[in-house]
C-alpha cells in the first residue's frame, strides 16, 4: 500500500494512506507471461511425418441391412416397416422382418407419433425387452 505525503490542507507534513491499487507490478507480470507464452507456443506445435499406406476398400463388402422401424400410431396401432402388427405378435414379426437368424442381435428403431400416450410406448419397449431385444434405438422427428 502506498502513502501520500503532504496534504491539501494547512499541514503539509501529514502522512495519509492511499487507497488506490498500484497496478504497475501487475502489468509487468502480465507482459512477462505474455512473452513466455509467445515463445513457448511455437515449440508446442510439433509436426511428425507419417507414412501411411493407401486406403483400400474391403475385399468382401457386406451389404448393409435396411433397419427395421417399429412405428406406433396415435390410435395404438403398431406397424413394423409397412406391415401391421399387434403387441402380442411383436417379437415374431420383428424377427421375420429382420430375416430370422440372430434377430435379437440386430438393432431395431422405435418411433412414435407425437400424440401417442406414454403407456402405449412403454408397452412396446417392455415387450421388446422381455423378448431379448436390447439394441433398440429411439427416433425423434421434428414437429414443425
Amino acid at each position: 500500500m502506498a502513502a501520500k505525503l503532504g496534504g491539501s490542507g494547512g499541514d503539509k507534513h501529514t502522512i495519509e494512506q492511499q487507497a488506490d491499487i498500484n497496478i504497475t507490478p501487475f502489468i509487468d507480470i502480465l507482459l512477462v507471461l505474455m512473452i513466455i507464452f509467445m515463445v513457448a507456443a511455437p515449440m508446442a506445435t510439433v509436426s511428425i511425418k507419417l507414412d501411411l499406406p493407401p486406403a483400400q476398400p474391403p475385399a468382401n463388402p457386406e451389404k448393409e441391412k435396411e433397419p427395421v422401424y417399429i412405428t406406433i400410431q396415435e390410435n395404438g396401432q403398431i406397424f413394423i416397416a409397412d406391415k401391421q402388427s399387434s403387441i402380442d405378435n411383436l417379437p415374431v414379426d420383428v424377427c421375420s422382418a429382420l430375416g430370422g437368424g440372430a434377430c435379437r442381435e440386430e438393432r431395431v428403431f422405435v418411433r412414435a407419433q407425437p400424440e401417442v400416450k406414454y403407456r402405449q410406448f412403454m408397452e412396446v419397449m417392455n415387450k421388446m425387452q422381455e423378448n431379448g431385444f436390447f439394441k433398440v434405438g429411439l427416433l425423434n422427428e421434428d414437429i414443425t
